[in-house]
């Protein structure tokens, strides 16, 4: 059976923030999809996140293997940090995943955004943080709930840009029909717990409205980070509808079908700040079809 994916996605500046410094990748032609969290001063997060983002784009297209392709990504934004005194010190988690319509994922990850997989009513994830709380987790020095309250719980121990080279996590899955992957930055984890997220998962069927409603969770609980969320069902032929897929991007904005909604979107499938004018929130359904 051909495997084919509906992609719904959604990313927000929350509710402290005054800009949006995550980005997310939607190609439908490569069956590329990915989530950056950008970190540095200034406007170096946007930047480290939306570099990233492109450079991992463009060496995937070209034929590199998803962990060749974030060190790609590594290296554009550690020599435009270098280039630019004024981004010194950015850098940006990226968690990205490649698939086939035989349903086989491969995910190279880098940071504190996460991967999780919604299978047969159980959510699994399927990343480790790369942070310090979770090397204490790990060493028996703190449960999950202690980290959950931990003021540590932001300092990461890997990240893209900060050094010439980065150690890449890869993970590969086979999935099959029914299953429903999440990919999301820390402003969903730290504010709605596993359980909440898997209830919320299982619950709403569209992948749109569960990611714009998870994003929404995100926000009611206070949004204290930006917040990005890709949800991305996995079906068989039968259930596949005819739908073109975008990526998404949060500088620039265009009109949708809907009147009140703006999305932001560049040709080149980076994701940045939306105009002073569109509205922080962008959100839009895609159907992924290879």
């Amino acid at each position: 059976m051909r495997l084919h994916l509906q992609v719904g996605a959604a990313t927000d500046i929350g509710q402290v923030r005054d800009h949006n410094e995550d980005g997310y990748l939607v190609d439908h032609d490569v069956g590329l999809i990915a989530v950056a969290d950008g970190m540095g001063g200034h406007r170096g997060g946007e930047v480290a996140s939306a570099t990233a983002l492109e450079a991992l784009r463009v060496a995937f297209v070209a034929g590199a293997p998803i962990d060749e392709a974030v060190d790609v990504a590594n290296d554009a934004v550690h020599e435009q940090s270098i280039a630019d005194p004024n981004l010194r010190g950015m850098g940006t988690t990226l968690t990205a995943g490649s698939f086939d319509d035989e349903g086989h994922l491969v995910l190279g990850h880098v940071g504190d955004s996460r991967a999780y997989l919604a299978r047969d009513g159980e959510l699994e994830r399927v990343t480790t943080d790369h942070s310090l709380v979770e090397e204490l987790i790990q060493a028996g020095e703190l449960t999950p709930d202690e980290a959950e309250r931990d003021p540590r719980r932001s300092m990461i121990t890997r990240a893209l840009g900060l050094e010439p080279s980065v150690v890449v996590d890869i993970i590969e899955l086979d999935l099959r029909d029914g299953d429903r992957l999440l990919l999301c930055s820390d402003g969903l984890t730290t504010m709605v717990g596993e359980d909440d997220i898997a209830s919320l998962l299982a619950e709403e069927p569209d992948a749109a409205t569960a990611a714009d409603r998870l994003v929404d969770a995100a926000n009611a609980a206070g949004g204290v980070d930006n917040i990005t969320v890709v949800v991305i069902d996995v079906v068989g032929d039968a259930a596949s509808p005819e739908s073109e897929s975008e990526s998404e991007s949060e500088s620039e904005s265009e009109s949708e079908s809907e009147s009140d909604e703006r999305a932001a979107e560049r040709p080149d499938g980076v994701a940045h700040e939306p105009a002073d004018d569109a509205e922080p929130r962008t959100r839009r359904w895609f159907g992924l079809r290879r």
